[in-house]
């Protein structure tokens, strides 16, 4: 019996593609408009096929082409579609051409004929007078042959495993005739809420942490992302997952071949001696009052990591926590701990880059737990692969943004600022990037055109 198939649009690096192949997916094929993130994706999964491109004018069939799957039935879309998400009064709100990428969600789905979908974004869209976008959204999947699961529900990563509270709207939905799936239940209880009947706490900060290496033991870090060591501590059952020991930490995804030996994504940060002060003085659990850093406690959970701004908003740096440990921003490695991501995956070799694709992605295990179901609705169980693969080029870490968009011969999708006037050259593809931003933070945000 083959594997099901999986499509993932506006998949950044792949979080919620991860979460898939590891659920028994085979994602076959991987849209994504920014050709840093398609980079750091074709290295994560080569035996994916990346279309660094808009979803808008992109075609079922296109799709299946280049994915090369034929006529092959596509079991499941998901994807998190960037949404401006305010309703306009006395107007539907996906008439609005804003929203246009959300009604090209639906589309998709619809050309694939795929049998079910999976739609995330963020929480802002249940609140106040959002929640009518998506009673339009519902609407529009059933005009299109869906039902969707009711109520839809706002999951938490923390209570699938994730040491990070993170909430995200999740909907899901079947083709007219097939089983809808259900929400996945809660697997963990957050070690800072009240416990919930029998099950076990969710891993905590020093779960994750507690077994990497000090990057600032490495001088080779002040200038590398990546170093050859020994020093490893004795990991806790998450930490053993995300270094993958034992065939189980694999789940039923891609066994990748990795150099162990190496600690990756770990470029440090040069901090002031006042600034080293001052971390060094704010009490785990609390916010530094001058950088406004939150300092994690080892036995609690991260706040919501967060992805920054890309360059046409200002390049602002994404707020890295304070360790609990020591006085400095945690590394982008040690943010991968905390989203769910295992030490095999990479990310681009510059802090920046590296910060805004975590917090940008969904934590593969919650993805894990929603695809879980998905599999349970198409009455299979989950296959592990036959053969590991190998990882792709490691060239493709470090390129820039016009690197990437030459390595994909494509346009440079986010346009320059006029220095003079402050205006930005607009093109389809520099509003869809534009529009992306929506979802880099924890409400929807008024995008101005």
């Amino acid at each position: 019996m083959r594997r099901p198939i999986g499509v993932d649009l506006f998949a950044g690096v792949g979080g919620l593609g991860l979460g898939f192949e590891q659920a028994g997916f085979d994602v076959v094929a991987a849209v994504e408009i920014d050709p840093i993130h398609c980079a750091i994706h074709e290295y994560n999964f080569p035996q994916c096929a990346i279309l660094p491109q808009s979803v808008a004018g992109l075609t079922g069939d296109e799709i299946r082409r280049r994915a090369g799957i034929g006529r092959q039935r596509v079991d499941v879309v998901f994807g998190g579609a960037p949404c401006q998400g305010f309703s306009m009064i006395g107007h539907r709100a996906l008439d609005d051409p804003r929203n246009g990428l959300i009604r090209d969600f639906v589309r998709i789905v619809t050309e694939l004929r795929a049998s079910y979908f999976v739609f995330e974004n963020v929480k802002g869209l249940t609140i106040g007078e959002h929640r009518g976008f998506l009673e339009e959204l519902i609407e529009e999947f059933a005009r299109a042959g869906y039902r969707t699961r009711l109520p839809w529900k706002v999951l938490d990563s923390a209570e699938y495993g994730v040491p990070q509270h993170r909430e995200r709207l999740i909907l899901m939905g079947a083709r007219k005739g097939l089983r809808i799936p259900d929400y996945p239940e809660p697997v963990f209880w957050p070690v800072d809420a009240e416990g919930r009947g029998l099950l076990p706490r969710c891993p905590s900060c020093r779960d994750a942490l507690d077994d990497l290496p000090d990057a600032e033991q490495f001088g080779e870090l002040s200038h590398s992302d990546e170093v050859s060591t020994m020093e490893w501590g004795k990991p806790s059952r998450y930490a053993r997952e995300m270094r993958c020991i034992g065939s189980g930490s694999w789940h039923y995804g891609y066994e990748r071949i990795w150099d162990r030996r190496f600690l990756t994504s770990s470029l440090r940060t040069d901090h002031t001696a006042i600034s080293r002060r001052r971390f060094d003085a704010t009490s785990p659990g609390q916010v530094e009052p001058i950088s406004r850093f939150f300092k994690l406690s080892a036995e609690g959970l991260s706040n919501t990591l967060r992805a920054g701004t890309d360059s046409s908003r200002g390049a602002f740096t994404s707020p890295r926590p304070i360790h609990y440990a020591y006085p400095r921003c945690i590394t982008v490695r040690e943010m991968a701990r905390l989203h769910g991501f295992p030490d095999w995956f990479r990310f681009h070799k510059t802090k920046w880059h590296g910060a805004r694709q975590i917090g940008n992605a969904v934590p593969p295990p919650l993805a894990r737990a929603i695809a879980l179901q998905v599999i349970r609705a198409l009455g299979q169980g989950p296959r592990c692969p036959e053969s590991p693969i190998l990882l792709g080029d490691p060239r493709l870490l470090s390129l820039g943004m016009s690197e990437a968009a030459a390595h994909f011969d494509v346009p440079v999708p986010i346009g320059k600022r006029d220095r003079k006037s402050g205006s930005k050259k607009r093109k389809q593809h520099e509003i869809e990037a534009e529009l992306a931003l929506a979802l880099l933070f924890d409400g929807p945000i008024l995008v101005n055109f």
